[in-house]
């Protein structure tokens, strides 16, 4: 069963930013969704006796004067996904070009691009920030002929849009099993090939050097593994990441720069999450 809890994060008082950095740090906690509101967040993480611990820990040295509530409840899987379905998932539309929808919505509007993503509890529904700002700049991208990775690959999102915008091969890379399960779902219901491998950046060391790699994970694993992206690129190759804040931005150049690599472009949403694309 794919059990979570759902940690509600009151905060008072509550602001965009509160929101954000609270995520931030929770996510590097370990929790794998979020839902912010005007008081605060909603965290998900797979069910442990600890839940509410872990976020207390994480946000123990919170720097905003704000006082912080923490409560959980249990989720059981079924019961996840009717609330996924029915509450959290509706569908997105990307530059007006790219859909991304699931099997129970009804209306759904017209788009070069139709994806369909059944999410289940895996992150990547275009709806976050970090994820259509990837979608963007792949978008932009050249792909036809290509080969692609996907690092943290979540509900294969990435992946499919590479594979619909022309790649000749894509390598999705995920380390969490019910996701892992969950990218291999989606591809069937796309009907888009699309090489799925459960583990994490060591798999790297088994996959073809590529023409782009992706990585939409969180600041710390990027940095942590950036060296063995660098290394499952082609000479020419680019890099596209993703799910981190404006200031974190001199950090990620910093760990590229060594590896011979530079930003080429940035885009950062309102709420600063921010997606660099990298080349040599």
């Amino acid at each position: 069963m794919n059990d979570y809890y759902s940690v509600r994060i009151d905060l008072s008082p509550c602001s965009p930013d509160a929101t954000d950095l609270a995520a931030a740090f929770l996510a590097d906690a370990g929790f794998e969704s979020f839902e912010p509101d005007d008081s605060g967040l909603t965290a998900y993480i797979r069910a442990t006796e600890e839940a509410e611990h872990l976020a207390s820990e994480a946000l123990a040295d919170f720097p905003f004067d704000t006082n912080i509530k923490i409560s959980s409840t249990f989720i059981e899987g079924e019961d996840w996904n009717a609330e996924w379905e029915k509450n959290y998932f509706k569908p997105i539309l990307i530059d007006d070009i790219c859909v991304v929808h699931s099997t129970f919505h009804k209306d759904i509007p017209p788009a070069r691009y139709d994806i369909v993503i059944d999410p289940k509890m895996a992150f990547g529904t275009g709806h976050h920030d970090t994820t259509s700002q990837m979608m963007r700049l792949i978008l932009d991208l050249d792909l036809e002929g290509k080969r692609v990775t996907d690092v943290g690959t979540g509900t294969g999102i990435l992946s499919l849009l590479a594979s619909m915008r022309g790649a000749r091969e894509v390598t999705g890379i995920e380390i969490d099993k019910p996701a892992y399960e969950n990218a291999v779902e989606n591809a069937s219901l796309n009907r888009r090939q699309i090489n799925l491998i459960h583990g994490d950046a060591s798999s790297l060391d088994s996959v073809p050097k590529a023409d782009f790699l992706f990585a939409n994970i969180n600041r710390n694993i990027i940095l942590q593994d950036i060296n063995r992206y660098a290394e499952a690129l082609l000479p020419e190759g680019e890099m596209l990441l993703s799910g981190f804040y404006e200031e974190d931005i001199t950090l990620i150049l910093q760990a590229a720069a060594p590896l011979g690599l530079k930003e080429k472009k940035r885009l950062v949403s309102d709420a600063k999450w921010t997606a660099l694309q990298l080349t040599h």
